[in-house]
């Protein structure tokens, strides 16, 4: 019979950097940092101190005879990791290099190195990144044999998200397909054909993607349990930072290494749950009690950051979910006296023209513009907001992605209008014969020379369908080539002479384009949603030569507005609400809260509105908790010209969650021109 032996703990360090943890914390913060040993859920509000207490507990553990390699410390980014364990090592004066702590791709990257064998690798094996993983799906794909132009298949970066999405998401990936890529529906088995060549591929190959990190480490411990037993007693502590941000394998993962000995501490925030569009699974933290019974339940609700007039609007809003762990957030600051301001404008340009007037006020009141940011809940709300910075000359930084008119789907629909006006234009027709099946540089360099010497190039020969069919293509492409030909024709008025921009872009997107745009990009519904957008400017434009030159003058070459071109230079933050999670501005315009744009349309339409909904909210929630000093809520009344016709706005239904004392309504008016 076996017999259970117990090593007793080495001593507490007697180190005379003993740190007085009640004099470096706040009540809350202190007793979630030297709790006792066993599962732990620290709810963590916006602005309370996260990073801190953790940072505290790996500490405490320490001087109290934990060793380091018995600590797993789990991050979502390297650099929190390191300055973590870097601010460890300066409040304990140990030396914590043994201690494990990282990304869960770092730490998993780290195991499989050690047992690659146990799953048909070896040590060496190399971890693909995008460009790679890309590479190697197109090699898979022609020896599959698809004919990827006739089908037009899927692009491997489009296969690479969807591969991702069904690993991450622990769903098989046909329903992955119909849930999300209903319109690849048709293509399913060899898509699946694909994933099977391509897991074949990588193993024969010794290749990972990141997503095997995850995969390949939960399924190396789920089939050797021996090695499972080794790191469960390794690491008898771990730590879990943005728990709410975990997907079903991370979370696999962590119930795994903690099972036997239960002394888990994870720390997030339910009400900042906001990735489920990326495989996020808000059940990990919202069900950890149910998980783990008799876990302890930690609030850390002091929030540093916001004044209180915010605050009291962000209690109000997030109040409203029914599925959360309820909190409310103190503030430590001081009453400021100034109300968020609830902000209604009759239209887009006008809601642009108030962020740009008040972004300059506030500058000549002492904020300096890296203090403030502009807020969206799509990256194409952001569109008029450019277009005014840009006129006023306020230098402005866009993490949300690309500006708005240097995105490639923006200029291959501008490429069609160019070609139209000017047909002598050589980048945008190779652009353009490039997006069909079977062209490439080669060819595309042959359609233009004789795109030159037919009469299409002479303006006042007429319409260019006619010409164009004649020309020879692949068999493979020649479907779409007789839709290029008619689109182009389609964008002519009947005497010849080009049509107006907005009449022009539901031609090109009824064309060929609207397919290609499925194949080339995972993102398709929001590029789609981009170019609803660019309808909607067009319409201010009859003539498509001043279209075509105004979103030349809205590029960043051509206004030298480019963050790259001067990083340092002081700029105003427009940002998506995804990118702005874990940052902050003393001033924050939350602009577009209209129903149908911030909550998402798409998500009112979903079988499960309600729990998308609530996810909408936390959103507005993780928005309004970025202000630090004020907050400015605004909306449109009306948005004119969108592909729909002219629209009435509907403020957002989460502007309804708050009582209006709250906030101060502003009645915007025009002053004498």
């Amino acid at each position: 019979m076996a017999r259970d032996y117990t090593l007793a703990r080495p001593p507490a360090t007697s180190s005379a950097r003993a740190i007085d943890y009640a004099a470096e914390l706040n009540p809350q913060q202190l007793a979630a940092a030297t709790c006792p040993p066993g599962p732990a859920l620290v709810i963590a509000g916006a602005g309370s101190g996260k990073t801190r207490t953790l940072t505290y507990r790996v500490a405490y553990l320490l001087e109290n005879g934990v060793e380091p390699r018995n600590i797993l410390l789990l991050t979502f980014t390297n650099k929190a990791a390191r300055e973590m364990i870097q601010r460890v090592e300066e409040l304990v004066g140990l030396d914590p290099r043994q201690l494990w702590g990282g990304t869960f791709h770092s730490i998993g990257n780290r195991l499989l190195r050690r047992h690659a064998a146990e799953i048909g690798f070896e040590p060496s094996f190399t971890i693909m990144d995008r460009e790679d993983q890309k590479d190697l799906l197109q090699t898979v794909i022609a020896e599959c044999d698809i004919d990827t132009k006739g089908l037009r298949f899927p692009k491997p970066e489009v296969l690479g998200d969807l591969y991702s999405l069904s690993v991450n998401t622990g769903k098989p990936l046909k329903d992955v397909v119909l849930r999300r890529y209903p319109y690849f529906d048709r293509l399913l088995d060899p898509i699946l054909d694909v994933h099977k060549a391509y897991e074949e591929k990588k193993k024969a190959t010794n290749n990972m993607d990141f997503d095997d990190l995850l995969s390949k480490t939960a399924r190396l411990l789920r089939e050797n349990p021996g090695i499972l037993e080794f790191y469960q007693r390794q690491f008898q502590f771990l730590l879990v930072d943005e728990y709410q941000d975990t997907n079903s394998l991370q979370g696999e993962f962590i119930d795994l290494l903690a099972r036997d000995h239960r002394n888990l501490m994870v720390v997030g925030d339910d009400a900042q749950s906001i990735y489920s569009w990326r495989g996020a699974n808000f059940q990990n933290i919202l069900k950890f009690p149910d998980r783990y019974p008799g876990a302890a339940v930690y609030k850390i609700e002091t929030n540093y950051r916001s004044v209180p007039e915010i605050l009291r609007l962000a209690n109000e809003t997030i109040s409203v979910n029914r599925n959360q762990f309820a909190k409310q957030l103190q503030p430590a600051r001081p009453e400021k006296e100034n109300l968020p301001a609830l902000v209604s404008l009759g239209t887009p340009t006008e809601q642009a023209r108030f962020v740009g007037q008040r972004i300059l006020e506030l500058r000549e009141e002492g904020i300096e513009l890296e203090e403030m940011a502009v807020i969206y809940r799509a990256h194409f709300h952001s569109m008029e907001v450019q277009m005014e910075l840009t006129a006023r000359g306020i230098p402005f930084q866009v993490t949300s992605g690309l500006r708005f008119f240097e995105q490639a789907h923006i200029k291959d629909v501008a490429a069609f209008m160019k070609v139209i006006v000017n047909r002598r234009d050589e980048i945008s027709f190779k652009r353009l014969v490039r997006m069909l099946p079977g062209i490439g540089p080669t060819h595309a360099e042959g359609l233009w020379r004789k795109w030159m010497d037919s009469p299409v190039s002479d303006p006042a020969s007429g319409r260019p369908s006619p010409a164009l069919l004649e020309f020879k293509v692949p068999s493979k492409g020649r479907k779409a080539w007789e839709q290029l030909a008619y689109t182009l024709d389609e964008l002519l008025d009947e005497e010849g002479k080009p049509m107006p921009p907005a009449e022009m872009i539901p031609s090109i997107l009824g064309g060929v384009y609207d397919d290609y745009l499925r194949g080339k990009y995972p993102n398709y519904d929001s590029r789609k949603q981009d170019l609803n957008q660019l309808q909607s400017y067009s319409r201010g434009f009859e003539e498509i030569g001043e279209f075509l030159s105004q979103l030349s003058l809205l590029t960043g070459v051509d206004n030298g507005n480019t963050p790259s071109q001067e990083p340092d230079r002081e700029a105003v933050c427009l940002t998506s609400v995804h990118q702005a999670k874990g940052l902050e501005w003393r001033v924050v315009f939350l602009i577009w809260l209209a129903d149908g744009m911030f909550p998402n349309a798409r998500v009112l339409e979903e079988e499960d509105a309600d729990g998308g909904l609530e996810e909408e909210r936390r959103l507005f929630y993780v928005a309004v908790t970025r202000a630090k000093d004020e907050l400015y809520l605004t909306y449109p009344s009306l948005w004119p010209g969108s592909h729909n016709g002219d629209v009435l706005q509907r403020p957002s239904r989460f502007l309804k969650d708050f009582p209006k004392e709250l906030v101060e309504e502003w009645r915007v008016g025009k002053g004498p021109f």
